[in-house]
């Protein structure tokens, strides 16, 4: 990120929009303490991208923090993932996918291809490139099954 305002600009700033800030920052602990689910960081990823672009960053910048918020979300799974490894389930479908599925995630794919989709608490998360930790889910899934 770019970073090119001086510690006066940051304390004139928060002088002018100490409201605005404030409550900003009471939402986002209300959104964190009620909301249990991957919507959850979409709201405070909202509200964050308001108050940066607010604050007078450039498109690139925002860019930049969206790209962190979307990597947060990615690596929340990925955690998940390891921790539910010994509780997962492995499925093969009529359509010749297959499903692997925990608490939390559910990974579908086409045996031999080298993406999956993968959910995190019923939320989409796109198409993944199967890396290690997903390869080891998918094996772990196999001998539970």
């Amino acid at each position: 990120m770019n970073f090119n305002y001086d510690m006066d600009t940051w304390i004139q700033f928060f002088k002018d929009n100490w409201l605005v800030l404030l409550i900003a920052l009471i939402v986002l602990f209300l959104v964190i303490k009620i909301v249990k689910t991957v919507v959850k960081w979409a709201i405070v990823a909202v509200i964050v991208v308001g108050v940066v672009i607010y604050s007078g960053y450039t498109l690139e910048d925002v860019k930049d923090l969206g790209a962190k918020v979307a990597e947060s979300v990615k690596q929340e799974a990925v955690t998940a993932m390891a921790g539910e490894v010994k509780d997962a389930t492995y499925t093969t479908n009529s359509d010749g996918t297959f499903t692997v599925k925990s608490k939390n995630i559910e990974i579908t794919g086409n045996p031999g291809e080298n993406e999956v989709k993968v959910s995190f608490q019923g939320a989409s998360l796109g198409t993944w490139k199967i890396d290690e930790t997903i390869q080891a889910l998918i094996d772990q899934a196999k001998m539970n099954s």
